[in-house]
């Protein structure tokens, strides 16, 4: 009886834990997890019906609104939330900004002040102070004058969403909820497909709308914003969230081809990563890189902007963070690259209006400056992926106050009279010198664009003709590195100071001044000499002069860039003074050149220093007749390296492991697939 007692009380036991965990409450917290959020909400506000000041009900009202892009209607919310478990920090961070999304700026303020003086998380500190200060620049970006001129796209706006406007060979892709019956939980709105019409610049034919194929529209799945290459042959568009716990719960990016007339099956592209969200893609005018909007982990907090590189097969390589210029604790998506080389992109952690404003990066001199394009382009709602068709027109999407629907298309042009714009490009070929001092064009050769801080702006991987070519920028400083197969890693300094345009006196709206160059590289081999120009010392002296240092330290380079050779360091004197002398002379020298690498950071045994003396003239120290012969004497007076041993090249870590090492952890990750 004991026993049987004891099994029923466990069965009861059992089925009060099951009845517990379905719960509404359960669920509603289960909704909130896989992004659910309109559940959530509407359980909540039940809650609120009888209990108005229910912290935790507030609270996940306040984040489910975030959550999914509803920031202003969090605002009374946040205001209220609280109770165990909620971070008091983080409701004062997402209150100030669903108050800036209201345009509640003094509001803001207090709430951030209050942020700043309480935390005592030094990240939110410091986030609270640039938020403060972006919040007080908006007076300097009112008092700005503002050349561009926006209207919204009413013909092609319904009382849905449209929004990510792309634009290629007169039709106009974009993405909407207009014709979905299914609702996706997050939002409470339907499910997102892509749209085209055909338009001729701004004036869209509404009588040709029409989704794209079943291929590319999965149904029941969210399609996001889309990108094609500059030949229209590549497509490339984010597609996820399904909503369902056994569906997609993230983001990733899939690429088609135009072949036949059509459309490929779409495939999910190298770059994904499992459990982050890629999406939001955009090629350089070239095609070459696609840039995209990623949360993975690495970045700088929320959304960040990657930028990949596209080799000969379409295969994406060389994933690379864009850096804390650009992106920020916030979110930064939606990247366009215009003709004019800039990028602009959309962000809530740069100074701004409230919630996504439109940015664009420009370059001045070397440095780099994030500038807000300021009203009527940006307000205090939702402003974002913009489109570029020519210099000074093109789209963008906002979700703000007296649109037709939730996020609707706009049209601006920039009506800037002294709008010129310059492109400078550098092209070049990569080549090797033969001994009958021939050229051997090198294919395969990767070369890398450094700018003057050594931070690496672009990098390309010649074809059969060895050419590379790169965007450059007026009065800067560059370093090109080419590394080849067989060939020693070599650098090679590049400069566009003096060689700029004034655009004033420039005709066309667009001018692009095409620059040149050439990439020597050495080939590896064993017991090949190299002389070292401007290596010079003092009469009966082995200190290494300034401008000796100079010179050293591009060899510094060179091993550093080749840690695979062991070299010889080899001085040489010319025939004045006697045998012994010169070889002792030129052997402190040699030994003083290794000291000076290995101070440095070049390991010992990679190092032999030998002096020849005058053993090893390579021109006359004298003439026919016996007399002195300066020069040929001065050509002796030389330091040598020569490579004694090639190893292995190591293999360069991957670039996703070097982004570990700048992983920063953000305050939460964002749920949209916009």
């Amino acid at each position: 009886m004991t026993r049987i007692v004891t099994v029923v009380f466990g069965l009861m036991f059992s089925l009060l834990l099951a009845l517990n965990s379905c719960s509404p409450e359960s669920k509603a917290l289960k909704n909130f997890k896989y992004g659910n959020y309109e559940n959530v909400i509407s359980y909540y506000q039940n809650v609120l019906k009888s209990q108005p000041n229910n912290g935790k009900a507030n609270y996940y009202i306040a984040e489910s609104y975030r959550q999914s892009n509803r920031i202003k209607q969090s605002e009374p919310y946040y205001e209220k939330a609280g109770g165990p478990g909620v971070n008091k920090d983080s409701v004062l961070l997402y209150l100030a900004k669903a108050q800036q999304a209201n345009g509640k700026y003094a509001e803001a303020v207090a709430t951030l002040e209050t942020l700043q003086s309480s935390t005592e998380v030094e990240g939110l500190r410091d986030r609270a102070g640039k938020e403060l200060a972006g919040l007080q620049n908006l007076e300097d970006l009112k008092a700005r004058k503002n050349y561009y001129r926006v209207k919204n796209l009413e013909t092609l706006n319904s009382t849905f969403s449209e929004y990510s406007p792309a634009y290629l060979n007169g039709e106009l892709y974009f993405t909407s909820s207009r014709s979905n019956d299914r609702i996706y939980g997050s939002t409470g709105t339907p499910f997102t497909d892509i749209f085209k019409a055909s338009t001729q610049g701004a004036n869209v034919d509404v009588e040709t709308i029409k989704p794209l194929p079943e291929s590319i529209n999965t149904p029941n799945v969210n399609v996001g914003t889309i990108a094609f290459s500059p030949d229209g042959k590549t497509m490339v568009f984010a597609k996820g969230n399904t909503g369902k716990r056994k569906g997609a719960n993230d983001v990733d990016l899939f690429l088609s081809r135009f072949r036949n007339s059509q459309w490929t099956e779409p495939q999910q592209i190298n770059i994904n990563q499992p459990d982050s969200w890629e999406s939001a893609p955009a090629f350089s005018p070239d095609g070459r890189h696609l840039y995209f909007a990623s949360n993975r982990k690495g970045g700088y907090g929320g959304l960040d902007l990657y930028s990949a590189q596209m080799d000969s097969r379409g295969r994406f390589t060389r994933v690379r963070n864009l850096g804390p210029e650009i992106n920020t604790s916030g979110n930064e998506s939606f990247p366009h690259i215009a003709e004019n080389g800039k990028m602009y992109f959309s962000s809530d952690g740069h100074p701004g209006y409230g919630m996504l404003d439109i940015f664009v990066v420009n370059r001045v001199n070397g440095k780099t400056s994030i500038d807000n394009l300021g009203q009527p382009v940006n307000s205090t709602g939702d402003d974002f992926g913009i489109f570029l068709f020519k210099i000074d027109r093109g789209f963008f999407t906002s979700n703000r106050d007296g649109g037709k629907g939730d996020d609707d298309i706009y049209t601006f042009i920039n009506e800037d009279p002294d709008l010129k714009v310059v492109n400078y490009n550098l092209q070049g070929i990569a080549y090797s010198m033969r001994p009958d001092s021939t050229r051997d064009i090198l294919p395969e050769t990767k070369v890398t664009l450094l700018d003057s801080r050594g931070d690496i702006m672009q990098d390309f991987v010649t074809g059969s003709d060895g050419k590379f070519i790169f965007r450059v920028y007026e009065n800067e400083k560059y370093t090109l590195i080419g590394e080849a197969s067989g060939y020693l890693v070599k650098r090679g300094p590049y400069q566009t100071i003096g060689k700029s345009v004034d655009p004033a006196t420039l005709k066309e709206l667009v001018t692009t001044i095409t620059l040149d160059t050439l990439l020597v590289l050495d080939r590896i081999e064993k017991n090949k000499v190299f002389v070292l120009k401007n290596i010079y010392f003092g009469l009966d002296s082995a200190n290494i002069r300034p401008q000796s240092a100079r010179e050293l330290d591009k060899l510094v380079d060179v091993l550093n860039d080749n840690p695979e050779i062991k070299i010889e360091m080899s001085s040489h004197t010319d025939s004045i003074g006697s045998v012994e002398y010169n070889i002792n002379l030129s052997q402190r020298r040699a030994a003083a050149t290794v000291n000076y690498l290995i101070k440095k950071g070049i390991a010992a045994e990679r190092l032999v220093a030998k002096g020849y003396g005058e053993s090893k003239p390579i021109a006359r120290n004298t003439n026919p007749d016996g007399s002195d012969n300066p020069e040929g004497r001065q050509r002796n007076r030389r330091t040598e390296f020569k490579i004694l041993e090639i190893g292995i090249r190591p293999v360069k870590e991957d670039d996703e492991d070097d982004e570990d090492k700048f992983f920063k952890k953000g305050i939460e990750k964002e749920d949209d697939l916009r």
